[in-house]
């Protein structure tokens, strides 16, 4: 397979390069510090048509493809990695599940509202459920032609910009296997029911919110039921396979960054009399981070190609992100090395890129599912 970008994507991704580097990297400390994507910042995304890269243009949007998306996300990524998982979640778990899932009322109300700028949000996570997923507790009770909605939900990225959020709830308590009584929800910010709860201090990502979510005698038509009853947790999984190509994306867009610190930091930052750039340690390192990053990309748009060829990707988008987030974690922890204890400091960004860096090994699967996963379609394909 041929994985360079063609000509027309890699316009595309030199026009994401100059926006992010010129509008958004130089505010990316600031975001980092206040916790917050400026609202002009949004304002340009939109205005760029990033909400709808992926979404048909019958519904308004760009209508590209995944590989395409997938360079979008490493340039937003290199720049602040904050503003790229807005998008990423908004595309990947938001609206592609309703591209797949929806009916065509459903497509035709709410796909037009993304691909202008309304941010979608993904509810899946909960107190006692993270990983087994299918443990979850927010139950949805069929009432007439409405479900009413009660649970909490947790880890809601983008939770309080977000104006629509799917929300994954128990339709049936006695379905056995438990995952079977799950349920999608299309649910907007207004429906009385629906609030917001603490915003997280996290180590990392602090430019997008990460949000608690409360439903309290939420009451969603059955119109804005995401597929068929109890097809939930399938629809579920089938949006994280598709988010994993955007977090391994995001990955290999902050290493990259931290890979161009701190060459650039090696050649400036003299010992012992000659840059440190002149020491083969140091050429070691930057080697080895170079083809890190290479072999993540490769496979991230292996993933991305499968995907667009309408091919079974489950396994290789588990690959791709299971490779691209712990390289980033190895990348960012030698661009800091690299620094020594001017890394350690805020003031440069290789700090910012080590933290992020971190949980592109939890979210949308740890790494340990994301093994499991692939070990499963492995056992499959004997």
């Amino acid at each position: 397979m041929e994985f360079a970008l063609t000509e027309e994507q890699e316009m595309i991704a030199q026009g994401i390069r100059e926006f992010a580097q010129g509008e958004i990297a130089p505010r990316a400390q600031e975001m980092d510090a206040a916790a917050e994507i400026p609202g002009e910042v949004l304002d340009q995304m939109r205005e760029l048509g990033l909400f709808g890269a992926q979404i048909p243009e019958a519904y308004g949007g760009l209508g590209l493809d995944t590989v395409t998306y997938a360079a979008i996300i490493e340039e937003l990524s290199r720049a602040c990695a904050g503003v790229a998982i807005l998008l990423s979640v908004h595309a990947s778990v938001a609206a592609y599940p309703l591209m797949i899932h929806g009916s065509e009322e459903q497509r035709a109300s709410f796909l037009p509202r993304l691909a202008a700028g309304e941010i979608g949000a993904f509810c899946l996570s909960e107190p006692g459920s993270g990983s087994d997923a299918a443990s979850l507790k927010t139950s949805a009770r069929r009432e007439g032609d409405s479900y009413v909605l009660n649970g909490q939900k947790v880890f809601v990225s983008s939770g309080s910009l977000a104006s629509l959020y799917l929300v994954l709830a128990r339709s049936d308590p006695d379905a056995d296997p438990p995952h079977r009584g799950i349920s999608a929800f299309l649910v907007e910010r207004s429906t009385p029911g629906l609030s917001l709860g603490r915003k997280e201090d996290k180590m990392g990502l602090r430019a997008d919110d990460t949000m608690e979510l409360f439903l309290e005698d939420c009451r969603v038509p059955e119109a804005q039921r995401l597929g068929e009853e109890g097809a939930g947790f399938k629809i579920a999984m089938q949006s994280l396979d598709n988010g994993r190509i955007g977090v391994g994306a995001q990955a290999v867009g902050i290493a990259q960054a931290a890979f161009e610190e701190g060459r650039r930091y090696a050649r400036e930052r003299e010992q012992f009399g000659r840059p440190l750039i002149h020491f083969q340690a140091i050429q070691n390192k930057l080697a080895d981070m170079a083809t890190q990053i290479e072999a993540a990309r490769m496979l991230v748009r292996q993933a991305a190609f499968l995907k667009d060829r309408q091919r079974p990707f489950t396994k290789e988008a588990a690959m791709a992100k299971l490779f691209a987030s712990e390289m980033a974690t190895r990348v960012t922890h030698q661009a800091l090395q690299i620094h020594g204890g001017y890394g350690y400091m805020k003031e440069y960004a290789v700090e910012r890129y080590y933290r992020d860096a971190r949980v592109t090994e939890i979210y949308e699967g740890t790494s340990e599912m994301q093994r499991l996963v692939i070990a499963r379609q492995l056992l499959r394909d004997d």
